[in-house]
């Protein structure tokens, strides 16, 4: 016998089956529910994070703070920030080289100048000065003179004002055909050199500097007297290529009263290196572009040796050509002023009374200008004018 407990009822079965089966339905809905929570959830994570490190680069980016061992949010490197020397480098301005050329924002400032290899015949001409400077230098100081180019170099006169090592003496000058200055600068290792050399001081032994006085009448007239034997060679220098004549106008002492162009305008330094034995200095030559410019063609010129550019060849056969060249001439008897009504009334057999008599000097033409005047006449079966004298430059018409 089965006690009452033990007896299930079928349905009730039935009912707790279909309960265990959508128990177990509902727990896959649920799993596969908490999948798409689960992904969604890490896209959010993955939007905060990049978020995140967009902020954090802001934010070192505003404070300045960052360091090149920060990290973000998405793990990338903070940017890197650079160093005074690396800035230097890339904007041209590296002090360390200054033999290399110029590059960066340097470059771009530099380029509006013109650059004096655009001017060969300068190097001609320079080179010529350095020979006759040799030359008068050595007449001038009874000693063993030597005169080396250094180099030619094309800078801002501003710039040019501000580096010039002081004390120093500034010499301007005026070309006077081109009608423009130039400025020479002796520094003052020259000055006191020459003025050792002119004053007889011992050879062997270096020249005596005193800083931070002004020069004295003595040493400025001597180094007035060098300039003036300086600027003879630079107008024989440039003879060959266009007659000038450079004349002393004053001497300087302050760069700022030796302003002969504006600031910004380019100018051409050639630094010359003057060596007397065991003595010697720097001497610079600056020439402005607005100077050169009256020859700037001549200089552009390319030559061969000292010619400077002309062709004996090509002037001989262009004279000779020019002297076998044929020009027609015109003899005019008369001219008259006729109404253009007269004009068209001429017809076949219609007559035009000429002014113009036997012995009425004719009038021969080249073109439209006048040539000669003469007699006509004639020679065997032709007409031929006899040439009397030139014919004035503005001749009256006959009537």
């Amino acid at each position: 016998m089965t006690s009452p407990s033990e007896e299930i009822d079928d349905d009730a079965l039935a009912a707790e089956l279909e309960a265990s089966m959508g128990v177990d339905g509902g727990d896959d809905d649920g799993e596969d529910q908490d999948q798409d929570q689960d992904q969604d959830q890490d896209q959010d994570q993955d939007q905060d994070g990049l978020a995140a490190e967009w902020e954090a680069m802001m934010d070192d980016d505003g404070d300045g703070t960052g360091g090149d061992d920060a990290t973000m949010g998405g793990g990338r490197e903070a940017t890197r920030v650079l160093n005074q020397d690396e800035i230097d480098s890339l904007l041209g301005f590296d002090e360390d080289h200054e033999e290399v050329e110029k590059s960066g924002i340097q470059a771009i400032l530099s380029s509006q100048l013109v650059s004096y290899e655009r001017l060969p015949m300068l190097e001609v001409v320079f080179d010529r000065l350095v020979r006759l400077m040799s030359t008068s230098l050595r007449n001038f100081t009874s000693d063993n003179v030597e005169v080396h180019l250094d180099n030619i170099a094309s800078i801002r006169f501003g710039d040019y004002l501000n580096s010039i090592p002081l004390p120093a003496m500034l010499s301007v000058f005026k070309a006077e055909e081109w009608d423009n200055f130039g400025l020479i600068t002796v520094d003052s290792s020259l000055i006191y050199s020459i003025i050792d050399v002119l004053l007889g001081g011992r050879r062997g032994t270096a020249a005596m500097r005193i800083e931070g006085r002004p020069y004295t009448t003595i040493e400025r007239s001597l180094v007035e007297r060098m300039v003036h034997v300086m600027l003879a060679d630079l107008g024989t220098a440039f003879e060959p290529l266009s007659p000038v004549t450079f004349r002393f106008d004053r001497l300087e002492t302050n760069p700022r009263f030796a302003t002969i162009s504006r600031p910004s305008n380019a100018a051409i330094v050639t630094r010359l290196r003057i060596d007397m034995e065991d003595r010697g200095g720097r001497l610079e030559l600056l020439i402005p572009y607005a100077t050169l410019e009256p020859v700037r063609e001549l200089l552009l010129q390319m030559f061969m040796g000292e010619k400077f550019g002309r062709d004996s060849i090509w002037e001989t056969h262009l004279a000779e050509e020019l002297w076998m060249t044929e020009v027609d001439l015109e003899a005019v008897i008369d001219s008259q002023f006729m109404r253009l009504s007269e004009v068209f009334d001429l017809k076949v057999g219609s007559r035009i009374m000429l002014s113009a008599t036997p012995d009425t000097d004719i009038l021969l033409n080249c073109g439209d200008i006048p040539m000669y005047t003469g007699r006509m006449g004639r020679k065997g079966n032709k007409i031929a004018i006899q040439i009397g004298d030139r014919a004035p430059k503005n001749p009256q018409s006959q009537s």
